[in-house]
């Protein structure tokens, strides 16, 4: 039979405890439960668990200080950690990560989406471990039994099979730590369609009330259907933006202005003029101005432009929305055929720059320098993983402040990729180190050591190869050539 994993939960709120216990159950783990993170330590010590759920907001002692006390046990160390928390801020998710955890899952949560990451994450650890006896395994027969060539060749061929699933495990994983960022990059936009739409409403549902009146008044006045058209013109008109604090110098020139002409209700126009971004063309509509109804044509005017420019606003952040999920299904799609094919190296560069958008706005300066390129025959899944390996590591480095430069240069037989970060830099004495498997400069928790062993034998596969220069406090380079055919 199959030995179940061991999963241990640490939640001071007994509902989530009774739920996530409930549910993992069901689905065939052996589950261990607590509200108390100094126990949570003394089960994980006794039962070895395959995974821990952990909060961080508890009392006397929260889910940083625990993860933090796990990972400087050596017993512990190396049990994967995902927090489950409320806490919502870039903030908490950094630290969580920092002090060792490898997902982090935001509450309210969908327990579909905690079941399928803690699949995730048992199965990149039970791969792990695998791997971790096949090489002891490995070892064992290369020096007791030199002469079975046959049981190393099938040795070896299981290697590969393992280490296909890997770049995959691997690739979830990268993918469940964008998860955060590419949900605010969904978010974003869409929080901006709701607002528009609100906004569209309103402004539509005031013009509908109030359009008889206007009708009536342009169609009797010929200086108020001016009035009007000349809003609307003005308003197409590209405007110059103003910093806060000019705006606030503006507003009251504007008000002092229409005060001075005796205007009704100057603040109220004003504020109109500058929304609609014509507040530099009041002397031109000053004449028009001081009609008697212009304060309810410029209300008028202003819900037409609302529409207008919420309309705008959706059409942009429905753009945006798509580009993200388009770079996502990108970044997903699995080359189930395992077939060389033709692929644009800079748009998926790009894709992956964009899945890690948010992490890059944090505080990073990205520099870009592409040559005009051909499409290249390679394998597309696994290449997106090399740039995946590559960006995560360098934005790492630099804890996301810095600058990121990518490179992409056309030579005759060959594309040749540089990424080179501000980071910490890698000392000479790891740096020969840093392709082997399961090494890793990173703290406990925050890497499996197989990102630079996988990218490493991506590049073997494509018959191309990798190099790495590196300064300790000045940054690193990693220049990746490929070959066109």
């Amino acid at each position: 039979m199959t030995k179940k994993n061991n999963i241990i939960i640490v939640d001071d709120t007994p509902a989530n405890l009774q739920f996530l216990n409930s549910a993992l159950t069901k689905q065939g783990y052996q589950v261990y439960s607590t509200i108390n993170g100094k126990m949570a330590i003394k089960i994980a010590k006794r039962e070895q668990p395959d995974l821990i759920l952990l909060d961080i907001k508890m009392p006397d002692m929260d889910g940083y200080e625990v993860c933090t006390h796990l990972k400087a046990d050596e017993e512990t160390r190396d049990i994967p950690i995902i927090f489950v928390s409320a806490l919502n801020e870039t903030f908490d998710k950094v630290k969580a990560f920092s002090v060792g955890g490898v997902d982090y899952i935001t509450k309210p949560f969908q327990m579909e989406e905690v079941l399928a990451r803690v699949a995730t994450h048992l199965a990149l650890r039970n791969t792990q471990k695998q791997i971790e006896s096949q090489n002891i395994q490995l070892k064992q027969e290369v020096v007791f039994r030199k002469g079975a060539e046959n049981a190393l060749q099938k040795a070896i061929e299981d290697l590969r099979s393992t280490q296909s699933q890997l770049i995959q495990s691997e690739k979830l994983v990268a993918l469940g730590q964008l998860i955060a960022g590419i949900a605010h990059e969904i978010n974003t936009p869409l929080g901006a369609i709701r607002a528009s739409i609100d906004n569209i409403l309103s402004s539509f549902d005031d013009a509908i009330a109030n359009l008889p009146q206007l009708l009536e008044s342009i169609s009797n006045n010929a200086n108020h259907f001016k009035l009007f058209m000349s809003l609307l013109e003005k308003s197409k008109v590209a405007p110059i933006d103003l910093s806060s604090k000019e705006k606030r110098a503006f507003k009251r020139q504007l008000r002092n202005r229409l005060s001075s002409e005796n205007i009704e209700g100057a603040t109220t126009i004003v504020d109109i003029l500058i929304y609609m971004k014509i507040g530099n063309s009041l002397e031109e509509l000053l004449p028009l101005l001081k009609e008697k109804e212009a304060i309810s044509i410029v209300k008028a005017a202003r819900n037409f432009v609302s529409l207008q420019k919420n309309s705008g606003n959706i059409t942009l952040a429905v753009d945006k929305a798509s580009k993200v999920v388009f770079a996502l299904r990108k970044f997903a799609h699995q080359d189930i055929y395992g077939e060389k094919a033709e692929m644009d190296i800079i748009d998926s560069i790009e894709t992956v720059l964009t899945l890690y958008h948010n992490q890059i706005k944090q505080g990073t300066e990205l520099i870009k320098e592409y040559q005009t390129l051909p499409p290249i025959w390679c394998y597309t899944d696994e290449i997106h993983q090399v740039w995946t390996n590559i960006i995560h590591n360098a934005l790492q480095a630099m804890e996301y402040k810095g600058i990121l430069s990518i490179k992409i240069i056309d030579s005759a037989a060959q594309v040749i990729i540089s990424f080179t970060d501000t980071g910490c830099g890698i000392p000479d004495n790891i740096k020969g180190r840093i392709f082997d498997p399961f090494f890793t400069t990173k703290g406990r928790g925050e890497g499996s050591g197989l990102g630079l062993d996988i990218v490493k034998n991506i590049i073997d596969k494509h018959q191309g190869q990798i190099e790495v220069e590196s300064e300790v406090g000045k940054g690193t380079t990693f220049r990746v050539f490929l070959n066109k055919r």
